[in-house]
């Protein structure tokens, strides 16, 4: 079967090159312009095993297709169309011209988010489930026939890139091809579309990513998250634009200290903590952003941002130097319309997308033997020498500032020393209980007293919402009201203990 590739970026790399692992035959593929001078990845990796690659900047002009593109088209003599991932709009000449029609991926659950933005929307609306759909093209916006979809859960703090590297990337590719597997065999199914549950959301851009603070923290989390990394989810605060990224629910109950960051519009102000940012929905409950993006483009952990810039520079070693030079020739890789790559040259305004953060971060931990580094280091350091100060001071292990300062308590079990902290987390911190009181430990498996460390003892002035996680449960003496009072958990571990006893006896 003769497949035309039509597409763009990693994700239509990795396709076409499982359908050629695959055996089948693609006779073109179409993508979109260099830019910047870079070319896409998917035309690149066709290049290399001589396929016919096309770059047309448009397929049709008011609204007609045009003749010497559809010609070049025809001339190939694809039986299928393939559109693994396609910002172009083509013409329906085209896409009904093969013998088996044309397939296209879209990352949600059809009929469900239809358009362009499809994994921001699903994260921003809350969904509990997401997922791809491989669909027949036809001439609406993502309405033709069902082929395949695939299902997966959505992770309470997943954003946009987690989503689609965890799910939707790797098992789109996978789709991909086992769509074209049941159409060679004959096996793909047409399912129409119902249209109850059926919902269209346009594309998310910077100016309408800014945050509605008349909303519930949780709302505020999704917008946040269904928005990292782009177009970013952003408002205005200190007389700039600030975005934020890396959002969690703070289900705590309780505000950790910090400096108070006044934000226009905001139900209460954001709280700069060692954490990250603090920040509130108009129902009092809290969020944590870990990062943010200043108005000129520079990313700061959130728990710096009233912090003074620190410009000092390490010096550094023979073998830093050999090591910077090697990080130089990555950088020159990636971006080959620099001519020079100087410690000013930066990354992402150097023509650098989101996919050339993968390359690069891949290629920095194989030269410097795994390094410690995240894509989230390059939005922090978009220079050459902030990125080379910061990948040294990982190498040195410099790095790891603000970790917690836990009181271990060491036990000796089989010959290993095992250390256990002990003492209460909240806030972001190790706290001794009131007064360092504490509990004795039950051994599970017995109900007997355990030997292990004594544990700090949660109290109501301590944490004012402890059991806020814990539903009520007869497990518990409970007396008048529904939760437990300050003194009964022990008692509800002992009385675990009885009852699987008990149970043992049975």
């Amino acid at each position: 079967m003769k497949i035309a590739v039509i597409g763009q970026s990693l994700f239509g790399q990795e396709v076409y090159c499982h359908l050629k692992k695959e055996g089948y035959e693609v006779v073109g593929v179409f993508t979109v312009p260099d830019k910047n001078g870079k070319a896409d990845p998917l035309g690149l990796e066709a290049e290399k095993d001589g396929v016919p690659v096309f770059k047309f900047p448009r397929w049709r002009e008011k609204g007609r297709v045009l003749p010497d593109v559809l010609a070049k088209y025809q001339a190939l003599g694809a039986e299928l169309n393939v559109l693994p991932f396609c910002s172009q709009f083509i013409p329906m000449e085209v896409i009904n011209a093969p013998r088996h029609g044309s397939i296209i991926y879209h990352p949600s659950l059809l009929p469900r988010h239809r358009g362009a933005s499809a994994i921001n929307w699903t994260l921003i609306h809350g969904d509990k489930k997401g997922g791809f759909t491989i669909f027949w093209a036809d001439d609406g916006l993502d309405t033709g026939d069902l082929l395949l979809q695939r299902e997966c859960e959505i992770l309470p703090d997943d954003t946009v890139s987690t989503l689609y590297n965890r799910f939707l990337f790797p098992e789109g590719i996978k789709g991909m091809v086992q769509a074209v597997r049941l159409i060679a065999e004959g096996k793909a199914p047409r399912v129409p579309q119902p249209e109850e549950g059926a919902t269209y959301e346009g594309i998310q851009k910077k100016e309408t990513a800014k945050i509605n603070w008349e909303q519930p923290a949780e709302a505020i989390h999704n917008w946040i998250r269904g928005n990292d990394k782009v177009p970013g989810a952003w408002t205005e605060a200190c007389g700039q634009k600030l975005t934020f990224f890396n959002s969690t629910l703070n289900t705590a109950g309780l505000v950790p200290e910090g400096e108070a960051l006044p934000i226009p519009g905001a139900h209460r102000p954001g709280v700069v903590t060692k954490a990250g940012l603090i920040l509130f929905g108009n129902d009092d409950r809290m969020l944590l952003v870990k990062n943010i993006q200043l108005e000129d483009g520079k990313m700061m952990p959130a728990s710096h941002f009233f912090r003074a810039e620190d410009n000092s520079t390490l010096e550094l070693t023979e073998a830093e130097l050999a090591t910077m030079e090697a990080v130089r020739s990555a950088w020159k890789r990636i971006l080959p319309n620099v001519l020079e790559v100087e410690d000013s040259t930066d990354f992402f305004k150097s023509g650098a997308a989101s996919v050339d953060v993968v390359r690069l971060v891949e290629e920095v931990k194989e030269l410097c033997d795994g390094v410690e580094l995240e894509n989230e280091d390059v939005y922090m350091a978009t220079t050459f020498k902030d990125f080379i100060q910061l990948l040294v001071r990982k190498l040195r292990g410099d790095d790891k500032e603000g970790e917690c300062i836990i009181d271990y308590v060491e036990k000796e079990v089989n010959k290993l020393t095992l250390r256990m902290p002990h003492q209460l987390f909240i806030g972001g911190t190790f706290v001794d209980a009131e007064g360092a009181k504490t509990f004795e430990t039950i051994n599970p498996t017995d109900g007997s007293v355990s030997a292990g460390p004594a544990a700090s003892f949660s109290s109501l002035p301590l944490l004012p919402h402890p059991w806020s996680a814990c539903p009520s449960t007869p497990l518990y003496d409970t007396g008048v009201g529904g939760d437990p009072g300050p003194g009964e958990s022990l008692l509800g571990h002992k009385r675990t203990a009885d009852h699987r006893q008990s149970s043992l006896q049975q």
